[in-house]
């Protein structure tokens, strides 16, 4: 593209560099009988019987089938028959779609259009978005020295294009004319940049282990061949990408690392799915509680065209299941093997304080839960267990002395943890179940 103003001895062209298309031309076929005879004759039953012959005699080659109805008009008889492609290459004769994530390439040259030399000419180049300016090009330092009557200034500039909507490429000269003023040239090119994609995540949580689908789809009108979508967990995570041939041995793996194929999600619409495994590690799980992130990484996403252009983009933080916050965790360490009927055994408990201060001292004991039931499994002496204070981000190992009333499948229930320096009690511990034999 080009725009010019009369005033002036110069004047900027814009021309984009992209690599070319194929030029496709779907051939026209017809029926070599077409040649001969009109398509009328197989109203004659006659005529159309004895075409077959007729046909052989005026052509070198025989004809494979006496069938030369239309029905079979569209058949593919040779290997070259679906080839829409001539082989031809097409420059761009537009400017063209231009999507976030691609480098945008463009080849711009400065003309002298009158009868007189133009001298001491400084140029500059920048993309203006809505959010800032970027220099492409400035030879203010170095400027060029004259530009004959008739002739140009080429250059190129390249810009990696990492925001939506309106762009503008200004492109402006500083000058001495053939009279010796001083003139100021700016232009201005318009055009607008698309998203050439969409993704959409979903994240689930099965027990310790947090699930993340991620759904791309293409909104470009050329396929897109993804060399890769990486996931970059945050902090504390793992990531492992759960791909349906996962079965396979570690060897024949790294070779299709090496030399994988790229997915291909087609033009207008194509969609491919990713699944992704995250796990916490247990001192991440601890301090995310404390802080309250729920930060689970971001995707890294590259890709190319047809023919090879490159493209990359990196999506904002995704977000997983809000992460609740609580002061400390209480979690069974072991429970014992062998349990038997009035026989106390010794459940062993961990005390995890989350916070970034020292909280305690605790008792623990077993509350009641509101009925009249007796409880199957009880506390074998002291009621209450004592513990110490517990330091920030620090635990307590500690036992409970139980011992079970009744035979079979049992619950323990109720174990809870008060705070006697802040007067609070926590939240129960989840029902245990355990087996109850005899000695």
């Amino acid at each position: 593209m080009s725009s010019t103003q009369g005033s002036h001895s110069l004047a900027f062209r814009v021309m984009r560099l992209c690599r070319p298309s194929f030029h496709v031309d779907p051939p026209l076929r017809l029926d070599p009988a077409d040649l001969i005879v009109g398509e009328d004759i197989f109203d004659d039953p006659i005529a159309a019987s004895e075409l077959p012959r007729l046909f052989d005699s005026h052509i070198s080659k025989p004809t494979d089938s006496s069938d030369l109805s239309y029905r079979s008009r569209f058949l593919l008889h040779d290997p070259s028959d679906p080839m829409g492609l001539s082989g031809l290459l097409v420059l761009p004769q537009a400017f063209g779609a231009i999507y976030l994530g691609e480098t945008f390439c463009s080849y711009i040259s400065i003309n002298n259009s009158s009868n007189f030399e133009v001298k001491d000419v400084v140029i500059k180049a920048e993309i203006q978005t809505e959010r800032q300016r970027i220099l492409l090009l400035d030879t203010s330092k170095s400027p060029v020295e004259s530009i004959r009557a008739g002739g140009r200034y080429d250059f190129i500039v390249e810009h990696d294009v990492k925001e939506l909507g309106a762009h503008t490429l200004v492109c402006t000269a500083l000058y001495n004319d053939g009279d010796g003023e001083r003139k100021y040239l700016p232009q201005f090119f318009k055009f607008i940049v698309a998203n050439p994609l969409s993704v959409r995540t979903k994240v689930r949580v099965v027990k310790e282990t947090t699930f993340l689908e991620a759904c791309i789809e293409n909104h470009t009108k050329s396929n897109l061949l993804m060399d890769q979508v990486d996931f970059e967990p945050a902090p504390h995570w793992t990531a492992t990408i759960l791909n349906v041939d996962g079965h396979h041995s570690d060897s024949n793996s790294q070779t299709r690392e090496t030399f994988k194929q790229p997915v291909l999600i087609r033009s207008g619409g194509g969609i491919h799915n990713y699944l992704y495994q995250l796990k916490l590690s247990s001192r991440g799980s601890a301090e995310m509680k404390v802080e309250g992130s729920n930060i689970l990484g971001k995707l890294q996403i590259t890709w190319r065209t047809n023919l090879g252009e490159p493209g990359r983009l990196q999506t904002q933080q995704i977000l997983g299941t809000p992460v609740t916050r609580s002061d400390i965790e209480l979690h069974v360490a072991e429970v014992p093997s062998v349990i038997n009927l009035e026989r106390p055994f010794m459940l062993h408990l961990k005390l995890t304080n989350q916070t970034e201060r020292e909280l305690g001292p605790f008792e623990v004991l077993l509350s009641q839960n509101g009925l009249h039931e007796e409880k199957v499994v009880r506390i074998n002496g002291l009621q209450t267990t004592a513990l110490p204070q517990v330091a920030a981000f620090s635990y307590t190992d500690f036992h409970l002395n139980l011992i079970a009333t009744k035979l079979g499948v049992q619950r323990i229930t109720g174990i809870t943890v008060f705070d006697t320096r802040q007067k609070r009690s926590y939240e129960p511990l989840l029902d245990l179940e355990i087996f109850v034999d005899l000695d």
